[in-house]
């Protein structure tokens, strides 16, 4: 008896951390659109500004283009937590109540597939152990494997480009974590749990 309640116990342990590191990951996705969506606005109004008084800015367009990309990649994490992306429900309305939740739980199941292969991805274009093996110098690596990645500079920034590139590993691991933490909500693991900061009614999801 008590063999089997450890076992269990410690499932219910890992289910609990999923949850946990989902609603902490909403969090953060939470405030970083925000803090995006102020840090464009401002970009956006200083390069009207600017433009109007013949003064502009050169590095503001390519500032506002990287910008809306890392919203675009966290907006679509978090919008997979709050269960807002879109589905063709045209073949599942028709389904019976078990087999839409079986098609459910397999729709979840394939972005849980999808995350986890854009992270191994991920890996194998940035290659960390590679850069690594080459002292982290990127040039040494580009020698090596032809990956320029560590190489390149934004054209006016001037800024590394792997750095704005984090965006992607971060956007697989966030939504894979997400998509478990639906996954276990849609085999009735765990009680399904409101978001916290964000007012959803009944209509707003769609998957």
């Amino acid at each position: 008896m008590i063999e089997q309640t450890i076992p269990a116990s410690r499932a219910f342990s890992v289910r609990r951390m999923v949850i946990r590191a989902s609603s902490a990951l909403l969090a953060v996705e939470r405030l970083a659109l925000m803090g995006l969506m102020y840090v464009l606005t401002g970009l956006i109004l200083v390069n009207v500004v600017t433009r109007y008084a013949r003064f502009p800015i050169y590095w503001i367009d390519e500032s506002a283009v990287y910008c809306v990309v890392w919203l675009t990649f966290i907006g679509a994490s978090a919008m997979t937590r709050l269960r807002l992306d879109f589905a063709v429900t045209m073949l599942t309305e028709r389904l019976s109540a078990r087999h839409q939740k079986i098609a459910k739980v397999i729709s979840t199941g394939l972005v849980v597939v999808f995350g986890a292969a854009l992270i191994v991805t991920c890996v194998l274009w940035m290659d960390p152990i590679g850069l690594a093996r080459a002292g982290f110098d990127g040039r040494k690596l580009a020698a090596e494997t032809f990956n320029f990645l560590y190489t390149e500079h934004t054209q006016t920034l001037n800024w590394p480009t792997w750095v704005l590139y984090l965006t992607l590993p971060i956007f697989a691991v966030s939504m894979t974590v997400h998509g478990l933490a639906n996954l276990l909500e849609d085999l009735g693991l765990v009680p399904r749990m409101p978001p916290k900061g964000f007012q959803l009614s009944e209509l707003d999801g769609v998957n």
